[in-house]
């Protein structure tokens, strides 16, 4: 048996830190990763294989990677957004590559250059540089439907569209596919909706995960939402970092530590260590003094063996 039940993947290292004013130095990158490794988390997006004029944030992607390979039963996962940046993630060896492709043309052009057609020819590319590959050393790719939920740019956007892109990807290549609410515009019933009508059109072993934001408070009720609609894999942020830039002003990801909280408390394993997750946030505050960190839990504190809050004065 399993020794956790919800796969949390923890984005932080990759979606927050490309979004934050600072740029965090590498050792505590690194130190972040081994923390989050040794609280538990099995999955991590420990950055994204993009140019360093882009994402200056992002120049020490192969040596954060090759250093992520070293932590053992840790599955690597990194961003990359196109072929060339696929190929330099699988030489340093990333296990798990996203490349992300907007049902928005206007999000896709704005976020990588191109349309959503030609984002998918370009992760048909990515496939075979995977298929070249010994079996042993391929990457799982995934491709990471982003604006799937709305778009700040172009508004609604139709669930026709959506499912048109999931197809498209499967023929493509890609081993799964993960649906993204970029720009906070979820709420239960379109998320309960839009996974079940993905999974029936692509098939349950293709639906990866959720990449949910909590930009207009719905985080957490939409994480709830998917585990109703069978989603078992969540991605989070420490500290609720990252974002969209297409929604100014917002807080970014669904914050792990509340996540694990809530996830936990339901009965629901984790595998992971609450107190050891809160600790990490000194990392934070040290490598990003000014940015904020998000949460709740961490402003409550534990409770004793998961229960009593500890932080919290009683009502006289």
């Amino acid at each position: 048996m399993s020794e956790f039940d919800i796969l949390v993947s923890e984005v932080g290292p990759r979606d927050g830190l490309q979004m934050a004013g600072a740029i965090m130095p590498t050792h505590l990158k690194k130190r972040w990763i081994e923390l989050a490794a040794a609280a538990g988390l099995k999955e991590i997006e420990v950055c994204s294989f993009v140019p360093p004029k882009v994402v200056p944030a992002m120049a020490d992607a192969e040596e954060v990677t090759r250093f992520a390979r070293t932590i053992p039963g840790l599955t690597v996962a990194v961003l990359a957004p196109n072929a060339r940046g696929a190929e330099n993630a699988i030489k340093a060896g990333a296990q798990k590559i996203t490349v992300p492709i907007s049902v928005s043309v206007s999000h896709n052009r704005a976020n990588v250059n191109r349309t959503p057609q030609e984002s998918v020819a370009e992760i048909a590319r990515i496939c075979a540089l995977r298929d070249a590959l010994p079996e042993d050393e391929r990457p799982i790719i995934e491709g990471g439907l982003s604006t799937v939920f709305g778009c700040t740019i172009e508004g609604e956007v139709p669930l026709r569209d959506v499912l048109m892109l999931c197809n498209a990807l499967v023929e493509a290549g890609v081993d799964e596919v993960g649906l993204a609410d970029t720009t906070g515009m979820a709420n239960p019933e379109s998320i309960r909706r839009i996974f079940k009508a993905v999974r029936a059109e692509i098939g349950e072993d293709r639906l990866a995960g959720a990449h949910l934001h909590n930009t207009r408070g719905l985080g957490l009720a939409n994480a709830l939402a998917a585990l109703d609609a069978g989603v078992t894999t969540l991605d989070s942020s420490l500290a609720g970092l990252g974002g969209c830039p297409f929604a100014p002003g917002a807080s970014g990801n669904i914050v792990t530590e509340d996540l694990v909280y809530m996830l936990e408390e339901m009965g629901l394993r984790t595998g992971i260590d609450l107190e050891k997750l809160l600790a990490i946030r000194d990392v934070l505050h040290e490598g990003l003094p000014d940015e904020p960190l998000y949460g709740f839990l961490a402003e409550v504190g534990l409770r004793k063996g998961g229960r009593p809050i500890e932080k919290v004065a009683s009502i006289q």
